[in-house]
């Protein structure tokens, strides 16, 4: 986590013990062992909150699409139905024979 070889660790405890004695340097460690570790177990718990709801986010968004894609579904139905209703009367209309033109006494379509 921060990199410290045993070198680095040796110091401190060196400076330590210098600066605290040995009477108090044991309690010392302990309170800031214990300082430590609620850290750790807070920034656990963030993390996973976070995490958490990040994937709320995703289970979000994910249920709103599939909204939107059942609405398009939907939406390419009725076109389809409507399209169908349209084009059985144009069928109709195709299939019947046309009508003979009207001609009149000399041949040529009334005016």
């Amino acid at each position: 986590m921060f990199d410290i070889g045993f070198s680095e660790l040796l110091l401190v405890a060196v400076v330590g013990l210098l600066v605290l004695g040995p009477e108090r340097l044991p309690t010392a460690v302990r309170t800031t062992s214990l300082w430590v570790g609620r850290l750790r177990r807070q920034f656990s718990e963030i993390r996973t909150e976070v995490e958490r709801e990040i994937g709320a986010d995703e289970i979000r968004a994910q249920l709103r699409n599939e909204q939107i894609m059942d609405q398009l579904r939907e939406s390419r139905e009725v076109l389809e139905s409507t399209a169908r209703e349209l084009q059985r009367p144009l069928e109709q209309s195709l299939a019947e024979p046309a009508p003979e033109p009207r001609t009149g006494r000399d041949g040529l379509p009334p005016a």
